[in-house]
């Protein structure tokens, strides 16, 4: 592998993340905002190193008996890009040569994220964890065209009659076992919705005109199997994409700030997500997402 494509920097470590494999642990909780690095840090029971690279900041320490990291990625499924196939190559590559370890380290992602709801009966404040994602996004036609044929895709093609000149929506699922464990710490589950932007792409105006080839409330009333679209973000099918191609887990958990149906926002934005980092942390502790 050339120069140009695994790109170390002068210390050794990988480029945009400017960490060593030995400055991150393999459970990975990651953050949007660098800002809340240090307010999901500060419940570790200790923290061993700290670095920041532009939007990328990591803290790395231990909750419990079990070495964690998290890490800012910024917004938007481009950032993910960046963020996971660094992160992969730290656990899986010689970075001195490039080439594939004999034991590689599969990695444990759990995404800490806020999000707004599409569905009327989500109710603002609430913790919602994704059991699929569907991409409105385009990161994953670069690595897994399949995913824009499951059923679930389809369907939402042909029923919101989306134009050639829209990217195909593609789906991909988050680990059924820690999904679970979300369950059984009372967080309900959902679909979520990633779009490559926060307001035209979700259907948002403030002085542009709305070029979405649908109605949101098409995207509201849809349905497959059941299952319904419940809540926007801007980041999980990459995660959710990017893992499932790398051969790692993730979850991706959203505090409902918005409900978009009612059009009505937390009055409590930031008790909200700490009451979610407080809730996923004292989990790890216990056992939970093993």
């Amino acid at each position: 592998m050339n120069e140009a494509e695994l790109i170390l920097n002068d210390d050794g470590s990988i480029y945009h993340l400017g960490i060593r494999p030995e400055h991150c642990a393999p459970l990975i909780i990651t953050v949007g905002d660098p800002d809340r690095v240090p307010t999901v840090s500060q419940f570790f029971d200790r923290i061993d190193f700290t670095n920041q690279k532009r939007e990328i900041c990591i803290h790395t320490g231990v909750l419990g008996n079990r070495m964690v990291s998290v890490i800012s990625t910024g917004m938007g499924t481009d950032n993910i890009d960046i963020v996971f196939n660094e992160l992969d190559a730290l656990f899986t590559l010689d970075l001195n040569t490039g080439k594939p370890l004999n034991s590689p380290t599969p990695l444990t992602f759990i995404r800490l994220g806020t999000s707004g709801a599409i569905q009327a009966n989500i109710e603002l404040d609430s913790l919602v964890v994704a059991e699929a994602a569907i991409g409105f996004d385009n990161l994953m036609h670069y690595y897994d065209p399949s995913m824009c044929d499951h059923p679930f895709a389809v369907s939402l093609l042909t029923q919101l009659g989306i134009s050639k000149k829209f990217n195909h929506p593609y789906y991909t699922e988050g680990n059924s076992v820690m999904i679970n464990d979300c369950e059984k710490l009372g967080m309900s589950k959902g679909i979520i919705a990633t779009n490559p932007g926060f307001y035209a792409p979700q259907g948002r105006q403030l002085r542009t005109k709305n070029k979405l080839p649908f109605n949101l409330n098409e995207l509201t009333r849809f349905s497959y199997k059941n299952a319904l679209i419940t809540n926007f973000d801007m980041e999980t099918a990459g995660i959710y994409g990017l893992s499932q191609v790398l051969g790692h887990r993730a979850i991706s958990l959203s505090a409902i700030l918005a409900n978009r149906f009612h059009g009505t926002f937390s009055d409590q934005p930031d008790k909200t997500v700490y009451n979610m980092i407080e809730r996923v942390t004292n989990a790890i502790k216990k056992g939970f997402f093993l």
